[in-house]
C-alpha cells in the first residue's frame, strides 16, 4: 500500500464580516488535504483556530509529521493514538473516511449504518452589529426555522429583542462566545424567556464554568469551548444541558461519532456546529447533524465562493452536498 499526501493552505473571501464577540473574520482560512491511493482521492479540510492555540503553519505541520506513517498506510484508529484533537486530525480523519469510501464504494453513510442524506435545518446567523443593522439582517432571513444570534456583554438583550422583532417566529440560539459573567447570565434570565430563547451557547468562559455548577438556568445551556472530546462530558454534568459537535474541535468524524453516542448517553441535547469553512469542511458533520436537536452549519453561506457541488440553501433548509463530493 502505498499513498501520496499532499497538504496546503487556502483561502475563502467571506461575502460579508462575520463579527463575533472576539473579533471580526473576512475570510475562511483553511488547510486541505488530499490522500491518493491506487488512483483514488479521499479529501479533507479543517480550520486552525487561534483560540485554540492554533494557526496554518502549525496544523500543516503536524499533518506532515505523518507524512510517512500515512504513505505506509496509517488508518482512522491509528491517527487518534498519533494526534491530539484539533484542526490537524480533523482533515486528516476526513480524508481518511473519504478515501475509504471511494476504495470500497461503500458511503460514508453507510459505513455508520445511516440512511442516504436528506435537507436539514440549519442555524442562520446573525452577526454582531448595532441592534438596528441586526434586525435588518434578521428582517432578510425572516422565513427562517432557526436563527442563530452573536452577541457580547454590551446590551445583549437590545439585540436580542431586535432580531426577534425582525423574525417572530423563528427558533433562537444565542451565542455571546464566552463574553458573559455570571452575573449577566442571571439578569439576562426572564428577557431570555421572554424573548423565547430556545438555546443559550457558551456563555461564560471555559475557565470560568465552574460558576454554573447549581446555577438553575431557565434556558438550555449548551458547551462549545468546553466541550472538545467525549472525555469532556463528566466534567460538564451539572453545568450544562447540551453540548456543541465540532469536528475541529473532536479532531474529526472518528471521536466526533463516539462524542455524540456517549452524549446521548448522558442525556445531553445535542448540537452540531461549524467554523466558518468551505463545504468540504460541512461534508463530514452532516454524518452528525442528521442525529442532532441543532444543526448549525451554516459556514460555507458565507462564502463569496464555495465549492460549485457543494451544499446550499433552498427554502431555509440545507441542502447536502451532491454526490460523489465528499464520502461517497
Amino acid at each position: 500500500m502505498l499513498r501520496r499526501l499532499s497538504v496546503q493552505p487556502r483561502s475563502f473571501p467571506l461575502h460579508s464580516p462575520f463579527g463575533i464577540s472576539r473579533g471580526v473574520k473576512t475570510a475562511a482560512d483553511v488547510v486541505t488535504v488530499e490522500l491518493e491511493q491506487a488512483g483514488c482521492v479521499g479529501r479533507g479540510e479543517s480550520v486552525p483556530y487561534a483560540r485554540y492555540g492554533e494557526s496554518v503553519a502549525a496544523v500543516i505541520a503536524q499533518v506532515e509529521s505523518l507524512r510517512d506513517e500515512l504513505a505506509a498506510g496509517m488508518g482512522r484508529d491509528e491517527l487518534q493514538a498519533r494526534l491530539g484533537a484539533g484542526a490537524a486530525r480533523n482533515a486528516l480523519d476526513a480524508a481518511l473516511w473519504d478515501l475509504e469510501s471511494t476504495l470500497t464504494r461503500v458511503p460514508v453513510h453507510s459505513q455508520l449504518a445511516r440512511p442516504p442524506h436528506r435537507p436539514l435545518e440549519t442555524a442562520i446567523t446573525v452577526v454582531i452589529d448595532t441592534p438596528q443593522a441586526m434586525a435588518k439582517a434578521a428582517a432578510s432571513i425572516a422565513d427562517a426555522g432557526l436563527i442563530k444570534i452573536k452577541v457580547d456583554a454590551e446590551d445583549p438583550i437590545a439585540r436580542i429583542e431586535a432580531v426577534r422583532s425582525a423574525a417572530p417566529a423563528a427558533r433562537l440560539i444565542v451565542d455571546p462566545n464566552e463574553s458573559w459573567t455570571i452575573d449577566i447570565l442571571r439578569e439576562t434570565q426572564d428577557a431570555l424567556v421572554r424573548l423565547k430563547v430556545d438555546l443559550l451557547e457558551q456563555p461564560l468562559p471555559a475557565d470560568a464554568d465552574e460558576a454554573l455548577r447549581g446555577f438553575v438556568s431557565r434556558i438550555p445551556i449548551c458547551a462549545d469551548e468546553s466541550c472538545h472530546t467525549s472525555s469532556d462530558l463528566s466534567s460538564l454534568l451539572g453545568r450544562y444541558q447540551a453540548i456543541n459537535i465540532k469536528l475541529d474541535k473532536t479532531g474529526g468524524l472518528t471521536e466526533a461519532w463516539r462524542l455524540l453516542r456517549a452524549a446521548r448517553a448522558e442525556g445531553f441535547i445535542v448540537m452540531v456546529g461549524c467554523m466558518v469553512c468551505s463545504s468540504l469542511g460541512i461534508a463530514p458533520a452532516l454524518e452528525i447533524a442528521r442525529e442532532a436537536e441543532f444543526i448549525d452549519l451554516d459556514g460555507p453561506l458565507w462564502l463569496a465562493n464555495d465549492y460549485p457541488d457543494g451544499v446550499r440553501l433552498q427554502g431555509g433548509m440545507l441542502m447536502p452536498t451532491s454526490p460523489g463530493f465528499w464520502g461517497g
